[in-house]
This record gives C-alpha cells, structure tokens and sequence, in this order.
C-alpha cells in the first residue's frame, strides 16, 4: 500500500513539473514574435504555436494542409520552401529559407528544426518570423553601399569595382575598355552664386540624363562633386565614346529646367582614356582619363581629350614641379630679380618692379610662368607671397639706408594673398617694421584680384592707398571688363601690356587704342608705365605720345640684387 502511495505521489510529482514546463514553453512560445508549428513523426499531427493567426488565416493539423504554405509564397520560393519543410529526407537536422508573399511586400523566414533519435526523426519545428523591416534596413544598407543618394548612379567605390570587372574580362578576351570621365563646367560659379540647393538639382538632372546610357556594357558613376564616369566594355553600335560624347554634347545644347521654373545651360570637359592603350590597370586606367579631364577644363572648356604619352609626360613634369615647389617654400628656396623702371622724359630711375625666381636643388632656374599657376592651385602662393614681401621690403630698407636713395618698390600682389583675413595689416606691420615710407611702397594687381569678391578687396585697396601706399592696375588692356571697373578702382597707376607694346610701330590699330589709353589714364589723373620696351623706336613713340614711365629690356632686364645695387650706387 505504502509502494503504491509512493508510485502515485511519483507520478503526480512528475505530471506537475511536466505541466510547469508546458506552461513555460508556452509562454515563451505565445510571447515571442514568431509563429511556430510543432509536428511530432509517431503520432502524426501538428500543433500550432505562438503568434500563428498573426500570420495566416488558416490552421494546419496534417501534412496535407502544408501546401497551403506552398500557394502563399511567390512561385520562385515554392521549391526552396518544400525542402526546408521536409528537411528529414535529406537527413539534415536545421535549415532556413526566406520567402517573399503571394502579391504582398512582405518577406517570411521559415526555419525548420529536427530531432532524431537513433537516426530517425522524432520532432520537427518550424519557426516564422517577418523579416520585413530587415530586408527593407539591408536593401537600404546595399543601396548605399552602390548607389549614390543623389542622382542613384553607381558610387565611386563600386564604379571602380565594378571597371576592375571590366578591365579583367577584357585582359581574358582581349577586348577594350573606354572610359569617359565628365567634369560640369563652372558648377562652382553656379553653387556659390545660386546656392547649393540648385547646384544639387543640376547634378541630379544631369545624372538622370546620363543613366540612359546604362546597359549591360555600360555603367555610369556620380564620382564626386560635378565629376560624373561612364565606362564601355567592348564598346561598338550606339555604345561607343564617340556617339555617347556627341549625344551628351547635343544635349548640353538644350537648357536644364529646374523645379522652380529656372533653367540652366552647361558646358562639359570630358577626358577620355582606353585600357590596354592608356593603362593596363584600373586605378591607372582613372587616372588617365581624369588627368586629360583636367587638361580639358584648364585648356579649353566644354571640350573632349583623349588620353596620349605627351600629356602623361607633361601631367609627371607638373607633379614634379609641385613637389619641387613644397619643399622650396619650406626651405624658402627664392630668390628675387628686380627690373629698373624709368622716366620716358628724364630717364631717371622711378623704381623697380620686383620679381620671383625659383632655383631648384639642381641649380636650375624654373620659369615663373611653369610655378605660379601651380602655387595659384595649390595654395602655395599665400607663404611665397608673403616671403617676397618681407624679403623684398627688407632688401629695399637696406638699400635706403646704405646709398641713401628713394625709389618706388612694385610688388606683384595675387588674388589669394588678398583674401587673406589679415593681408593689409600684416603689410602695414612689414613697413613699420622696416621703417620704410608708404608712398616708396607699390603694389601691382591684376583683373584677376576682383573676380571673387570685388567690394572686398576695393576696401582693403581703398585702405592702403589711404595709408599711402600706391595701387597699380598691371596687364591693363587684356581683360573684358577693364573700362568698366576702371572708374571704382582706387588706383595710381596703370601699366600698358606688353602686348600693345610688341606691334605699336607696326599696326595703326593698336597705336590707335594704345594713344587713347594714354589719353584716358592723363584725363583720369594717374599716371601710365608701358610694359615690355624692347626697342629703341618704340621709346621714342611712347615718350612722344605723353607715357609717363617704361620698363622693358631696352633699359634693364630683370637683374639680381647685386646688380641693381651697381646702378643704385651711381645715382
């Protein structure tokens, strides 16, 4: 009696545990945001479990009612879903597939689990979960891993991936790869004076416009900025670099409308290079048709280039010189030339213009003309700039105060030096400090000073010529707005290019515009230096006209300070 009391208590014991675990499963089970379907293999049933009626509006309890899982899905999943279902005869204990619904947007993740015991299945579970939200977040996450945001054309990194594709298919079948790199011509005139809300339209304009090139062969990149790359694979039939440049070019000559109701036209550069003919690697491949690109926009805009051996040659010699050119200003590697300016009627000495040259580590001199444009771009321009200022200044105290003489000093000013914050405090400190007086101070300044903020740097002019120190406009003649900004410029003097001056005796024209540049500057009160006076007859038309001072070779060429110093000291 007492054994069997015992068995009883036994039994009912274990019931209770098994109930508390029941309960536990269950909860978990109702709790948990996925569906579940429980088939046991010796009784042959099924149980649904959890958030099952969320999902579907049916029930299963055989086997039979599994295809209605099959019928819910696309027909692609069919297959893959009947395997995971089934995965006892392949013998596998666990899998997964993900399924997209029958004419919904919804994505379901079936996972299948089963228990074999002695090599025979016991239990099978499948979990669902809506995997919705997290196809959506990878979709996203892939999209811009490719794509760019703004005009959804290929990114830079996976253009490059996908051109390396390009370039090794073609390595296997001996084939070519065009590519064409775009650059928008002025678009930063366009962001900074229309605003970067419209810059951004006209990149997503143009893009769209582009992205009709894409095709299996072709595929197109937003790059960066304005900068836009399409590669061919193979290129023959309409996929070719000509017949793509000449639809882009005939487009262009049709405005771009914009949300607003503005439009606006463009102009672009395109730099062109071909694998295996300009490189044999991705990355070189770019390289080349970017530099020809930038070729194109620094020649001649809204313009085609195609990649040769001269222009890589010219493109390494201007690295070169870069590279040369940081370690000149850190070492301050300059020297400065000065060329004798003069009286047409005295022939006295009226002052010296002074000028920068470079000699190399080799002992060569490099032209001006071959590192100013470079020093422009790369800002090395603002501490070259400042060193001929301290340097040239410096150099003319010395003179005053051992040959006691007085002269003007001109130093050539560039525009970066005048958007400098503190530009016209850090000159009036350099001339204080070398105790020189402002009027002996000249600087020369070019159109190309005034075409970024011209109310700016009419003040800080404005400033130094109150301070005494004088203006003067160079290369005057040149430019296409010259007359009228003449009248606003707080100027002293005007110098005649040296490009009148080269055909004066020869052409009645430029005589005529050269008398009446005199005439204008003598009404407009300043005075007048005619640049580039090389010839003993143009001294004697220019004096006679009424010009006030020359400087050219017929009188000096640019010379070192210790020849300057020779013709100082016999004043």
């Amino acid at each position: 009696m007492n054994e069997m009391r015992y068995q009883l208590d036994l039994l009912k014991a274990m019931n209770q545990k098994l109930s508390e675990k029941e309960r536990m499963y269950r909860l978990l089970c109702e709790t948990s945001d996925a569906a579940y379907l429980y088939y046991s293999f010796a009784k042959n049933e099924f149980t649904t479990l959890g958030k099952w009626s969320d999902f579907f509006e049916f029930n299963i309890t055989d086997v039979r009612e599994l295809a209605n899982l099959f019928e819910m899905v696309d027909e692609a999943y069919v297959m893959p879903l009947r395997d995971v279902l089934f995965l006892e005869k392949n013998g596998k204990d666990q899998a997964s597939v993900e399924c997209m619904q029958k004419n919904k947007k919804i994505w379901l993740q079936f996972n299948c689990h089963v228990i074999y015991e002695n090599g025979q299945p016991t239990d099978k579970l499948i979990s669902v979960k809506n995997i919705t939200k997290r196809k959506a977040q990878n979709e996203e996450l892939l999209y811009m891993a490719y794509y760019d945001s703004m005009t959804g054309l290929y990114n830079r990194n996976y253009f490059v991936s996908q051109l390396g594709e390009f370039v090794r298919r073609a390595k296997e079948n001996n084939n070519i790869v065009s590519l064409i790199m775009i650059d928008i011509d002025d678009f930063k005139n366009v962001r900074d004076g229309m605003g970067m809300v419209v810059g951004d339209e006209l990149i997503q304009l143009f893009g769209n416009f582009l992205k009709e090139f894409t095709k299996e062969n072709v595929i197109v990149s937003h790059m960066n900025s304005d900068v836009f790359g399409i590669a061919i694979y193979d290129p023959a039939g309409e996929s070719t670099v000509d017949n793509i440049i000449k639809v882009i070019q005939k487009r262009n000559k049709e405005p771009y409308y914009l949300v607003d109701g503005q439009s606006l036209s463009i102009t672009v550069s395109i730099g062109v290079a071909e694998f295996p003919e300009a490189a044999t690697s991705t990355l070189d491949l770019i390289n080349c048709a970017e530099i020809v690109m930038i070729k194109a926009k620094d020649k001649a805009r809204n313009s085609v280039h195609y990649f040769d051996a001269p222009v890589l040659n010219e493109f390494l010699h201007a690295v070169e010189i870069e590279n040369k050119l940081k370690e000149a200003v850190h070492e301050q590697n300059f020297i400065l030339y000065f060329q004798p300016q003069y009286y047409s009627g005295s022939k006295d000495l009226r002052g010296v213009e002074v000028l920068l040259r470079w000699r190399d580590n080799d002992g060569r001199i490099i032209s001006p003309a071959t590192f100013i444009p470079i020093a422009e771009r790369n800002g090395t321009i603002i501490p070259i700039g400042q060193w001929v200022v301290e340097e040239s200044i410096k150099t003319y105290a010395r003179w005053k105060a051992q040959y006691g003489v007085r002269f003007v000093l001109s130093i050539n000013i560039s525009a970066l030096q005048y958007n400098e914050a503190d530009f016209v405090d850090t000159l009036i400190s350099t001339i204080k400090k070398y105790n020189v007086e402002p009027a002996e101070i000249e600087l020369e300044i070019t159109e190309s000073v005034l075409i970024d903020d011209f109310e700016s740097v009419i003040e800080k002019l404005k400033s130094l010529r109150d301070y005494g120190i004088k203006i003067s406009l160079d290369d005057f003649g040149t430019g296409f707005s010259s007359l009228s900004y003449l009248k606003q410029l707080p100027i002293n003097t005007l110098k005649i290019d040296k490009s009148f001056i080269d055909t004066v005796m020869q052409d009645s024209a430029t005589r005529v515009i050269t008398e009446s540049l005199i005439n204008m500057v003598k009404a407009l009160g300043l005075e007048s230096i005619a640049e580039g006076v090389e010839e003993e007859q143009q001294y004697k038309y220019l004096h006679a006209i009424g010009c006030d001072m020359i400087q050219g070779y017929l009188m000096g060429k640019p010379m070192p300070p210790e020849d300057l110093e020779c013709i100082i000291a016999g004043l």
